[in-house]
């Protein structure tokens, strides 16, 4: 059995297998996207083939929808070539679910695969094709909070995004410079109105994408590339859209044993790939089945039936704001990065293995939700934050059979710190006048900051997850030795003061003192760190 369009003909090895087929024509379903795109997306890994691709499948399954989603890459192009292509755009879904069981289900919602790269002339002409389409309603992303960055931590430009503003929108190499040449194409063609959807995992997601957009167009305009009613059109909501979202979905790194099993099963080619730039992907995505995706409905040139769609809720801004802000500085994403990094330093492989068999962990993870970030929260009104919690501790965190890691969680930490926990602690100072009575998350802040010494609780090394501000933080940190409290001395104060990082100057809300007590007791020697957690959460009832 071959995950291609051939190979799916023969439908009855597939269903022997347990493995669900579209039901909807796949090639005529791609084609009427080729023809008439209506809905493109950027940045077409793990996330977005399972979560947005599986929303369109559904919707095309139910005839919500009469076309596939043309999928677009702007940095990892052998994705394309090694997991696109090969399969003929189609992907397999399988959902954990904490009994063990799964779900299987091959979706045909992908339509094509177009590489975001000026130097190949046939795919950037196509990609002006689909961008000058009167038909094309969306663009969304998932190109990682990252993937919006213009300035590095100091302010100035990142070398690339330097780059895409000396040359220009026709040597666009960046992700925001490629949109927005994009962009610049529609607007000559006839300043056809567009929604351009962030579904990153970041706060004011939209704001963070127009702000971009507006940046580079006006770098642009100053060198003559663009001219001044491109600026108007970027800048008008009512033609070109930046609707808010809120996304939630777990959806960890292809397992190798999902790969096997699907072989076993009949299923050929399915082993995971590392890419040249160190993507780790497969045919398959495997995820939990709860999602939650919360959209502004602000669509100047119309879109698909996205309120059918598994797990959607279309709001006005105000209410993804508070449904983001609910998840993003609260409930999930705070408990993540507090605990995930930690994990990494005691030696903890899977993040659901951690909290079931720590105590210490656990009790951590429900005081930075339950006990720091509850009291703080707005209610969204379409999703309640309690019961948004009490799932995410009984049947989403708990899930081993997601194989969740640590290290996957400690990926690019430097760039979600800000918003994870920049807002709870603004959100205490502004309620109490500091955020002294905060225990778990400068806990969790202490914990990133010694997981950047990269050595962990037994004193052996281990290597960073990816994150840009790696190499800055470490030459920060470089003089501190674990098993010598001696050597810190003043080594955090650049990195807790620095409102870029944390969105507030962490010594004026009373915390930095008290991180850099935490820190000292976690780089005492061996099990320092262990012992240290248990200090400041052992105690507690939860």
């Amino acid at each position: 059995m071959k995950l291609t369009l051939e190979g799916i003909k023969d439908r009855e090895p597939w269903e022997k297998a347990g493995i669900v087929l579209p039901g909807y024509d796949v090639e005529e379903v791609s084609e009427k996207a080729k023809r008439e795109p209506q809905w493109v997306h950027f940045g077409i890994g793990n996330i977005f083939r399972i979560f947005i691709g599986g929303i369109a499948d559904g919707l095309l399954e139910d005839g919500a929808m009469d076309r596939g989603i043309t999928c677009v890459e702007t940095f990892d192009y052998d994705v394309v070539d090694k997991i696109y292509k090969p399969y003929d755009n189609l992907g397999l879904s399988v959902i954990l679910h904490g009994d063990g069981t799964r779900e299987y289900k091959v979706l045909g919602s992908l339509a094509e695969a177009v590489k975001a790269q000026s130097s190949d002339p046939a795919q950037w002409n196509r990609l002006k094709e689909i961008f000058t389409s009167s038909s094309l309603q969306l663009v969304s992303f998932t190109i990682t909070e990252k993937g919006y960055a213009l300035q590095k931590a100091d302010g100035t430009w990142f070398p690339f995004v330097e780059a895409d503003i000396e040359n220009g929108p026709d040597k666009a190499a960046g992700a925001m410079a490629v949109l927005t040449a994009m962009l610049y194409e529609r607007y000559k063609a006839g300043r056809y109105p567009l929604a351009l959807v962030s579904m990153d995992n970041c706060s004011q997601n939209g704001a963070k994408l127009h702000e971009s957009v507006l940046t580079l167009t006006e770098e642009w305009k100053k060198k003559g590339y663009v001219d001044a009613g491109f600026a108007d059109y970027v800048s008008d909501e009512k033609t070109v859209a930046f609707p808010w979202t809120m996304i939630d979905k777990i959806t960890p790194r292809p397992s190798e044993q999902i790969a096997d099993d699907l072989e076993k099963l009949g299923v050929e080619d399915m082993q995971p790939v590392i890419t040249g730039k160190k993507t780790y992907i497969a045919p398959f995505v495997n995820a939990e089945k709860p999602q939650y995706l919360v959209i502004e409905d602000s669509f100047p040139n119309g879109r698909p039936a996205l309120e059918k769609g598994f797990g959607v809720y279309m709001a006005d801004r105000k209410t993804v704001n508070r449904s983001e802000r609910m998840k993003v500085t609260v409930c999930l994403n705070p408990v993540h990065s507090a605990t995930g990094p930690l994990g990494v330093v005691l030696g903890y492989d899977l993040f659901a293995h951690m909290l079931n068999t720590d105590p210490d962990m656990m009790k951590m993870a429900r005081m930075v939700a339950y006990d720091e970030g509850l009291p703080v929260v707005p209610d969204p009104g379409i999703l309640s934050p309690q019961e948004f919690v009490d799932e995410l501790f009984n049947d989403r965190f708990p899930n081993e059979y997601l194989g969740d890691t640590n290290l996957r969680l400690a990926v690019d930490v430097s760039q979600m710190v800000g918003i994870r926990f920049g807002e709870t602690i603004k959100a205490y100072v502004e309620k109490y006048g500091d955020a002294s009575r905060l225990t778990a998350i400068p806990l969790g802040i202490a914990g990133w900051l010694r997981y950047m010494l990269a050595v962990d609780d037994e004193g052996k090394k281990y290597e960073l997850a990816p994150d840009p501000m790696n190499e800055e933080l470490q030459e920060q940190l470089k003089d501190i030795v674990v098993g010598k409290p001696e050597t810190f001395t003043d080594q955090l104060k650049p990195i807790l003061s620095n409102e870029r990082i944390f969105f507030t100057d962490i010594y004026k809300t009373g915390l930095g003192e008290k991180i850099e007590t935490m820190f000292r007791e976690m780089i005492a020697g061996p099990g320092a760190v262990k012992a240290t957690v248990h200090k400041y959460v052992g105690g507690r009832q939860k």
